[in-house]
């Protein structure tokens, strides 16, 4: 499985405009890294039957809030998560947290 993490907004928009998506992949991680990544992206995914599309990703009232693309890829299949500092759910701010500080590590 792969997973990216995208940032969007904020006062730093200008300085992220260019930049690429950070990745992971769990076949490059220790066996607890992957299985505890694996559990906080099936813990974030919306349910089978949730709509497609959604007002969580957008950014609200605050002007410079930042929004987070996780894209999943897995078995063939890609799903896009978006969501914003004033409307993230528990489960993705912690896949969030996960992917920030396995990327600040590098």
């Amino acid at each position: 499985m792969k997973v990216s993490l995208a940032r969007h907004g904020g006062q730093a928009a200008g300085i992220l405009l260019h930049r690429p998506p950070e990745v992971v992949d769990t076949d490059t991680l220790p066996q607890p890294a992957a299985a505890e990544l694996t559990r906080l992206v099936a813990a974030a995914l919306p349910p089978a039957n949730a709509p497609t599309t959604t007002e969580e990703g957008r950014p609200g009232r605050a002007r410079d809030a930042m929004s987070y693309t996780i894209t999943v890829e897995d078995d063939g299949h890609t799903t896009d998560l978006t969501q914003s500092d004033t409307t993230m759910s528990p489960q993705f701010a912690a896949l969030l947290g996960w992917l920030r500080d396995h990327f600040a590590q590098r």
